[in-house]
């Protein structure tokens, strides 16, 4: 089965649509919230990281045999910022795309905080079998076989109604919160892989959920990653 990476305007569905899709293939499913859950775990004795069979290991032990992997790299080159030992790699992964984008960082680099992401998501590719949400995962793995690409999309009144439906807020507020989500998004893929996120040629389809349910944009995406597969390497 193919990787899959899943880029989303803010409100366009990608964490309802991912899950699905990851669900119909019965393939993993990675988003921001679990990679940083996984980073904070890292700290917690593992009797087995990842079965000897990694194919037959959970998404849990994977994540965690990709972030340790990562760590011991790091420390066998000399990498010194201390925000890159296990107790601080979910800050670095925890980080918003506004946030990310922001002039200067303190802690980490930004050399090394685009350094970890790009060698986090490759790990998790290596693997094969997993639907990656955003992070830049379309770009960073763009020349990989087997890897389908989508772009979720939907006008901006679709996006903010959401939004607020979702966050329990005022659609004044949801507005709000779009627009600074759509801001950081843009500045955060110009700044670290100078490209325009949606444009549609990084893609392989580009989906209007506000034309599609949830199920059918889902299987449009698990389509195009079977069709792939069975495609020769």
């Amino acid at each position: 089965m193919a990787v899959l990476t899943v880029s989303s305007q803010v409100g366009a569905g990608a964490f309802e649509i991912g899950r699905l899709a990851a669900q119909q293939l019965q393939i993993d499913y990675v988003d921001q919230e679990i990679l940083v859950e996984a980073a904070r775990e890292l700290g917690v004795p593992v009797e087995s990281v990842v079965s000897h069979d990694e194919r037959t290991a959970s998404i849990g032990e994977r994540l965690a045999h990709t972030l340790r992997h990562f760590l011991e790299r790091s420390a066998a080159a000399g990498a010194t910022d201390p925000m890159l030992g296990s107790s601080g790699l979910d800050v670095v992964l925890g980080r918003t795309y506004s946030e990310a984008a922001a002039e200067s960082h303190e802690d980490v680099s930004d050399e090394r905080y685009i350094s970890t992401l790009t060698q986090v998501v490759r790990g998790l590719a290596r693997h094969d079998n997993v639907l990656i949400i955003g992070r830049g995962s379309q770009v960073i793995l763009q020349d990989r076989p087997q890897t389908i690409h989508a772009l979720l999309v939907a006008p901006l009144a679709d996006r903010i109604r959401r939004i607020a439906e979702r966050n329990s807020v005022s659609e004044e507020e949801a507005a709000k919160l779009v627009h600074e989500g759509d801001k950081g998004r843009v500045s955060f893929h110009r700044k670290f892989f100078k490209v325009d996120v949606d444009d549609p040629a990084l893609y392989h389809l580009t989906l209007n959920t506000a034309r599609l349910g949830a199920e059918e944009a889902a299987g449009l995406i698990g389509d195009a990653a079977r069709r792939l597969a069975d495609q020769p390497a």
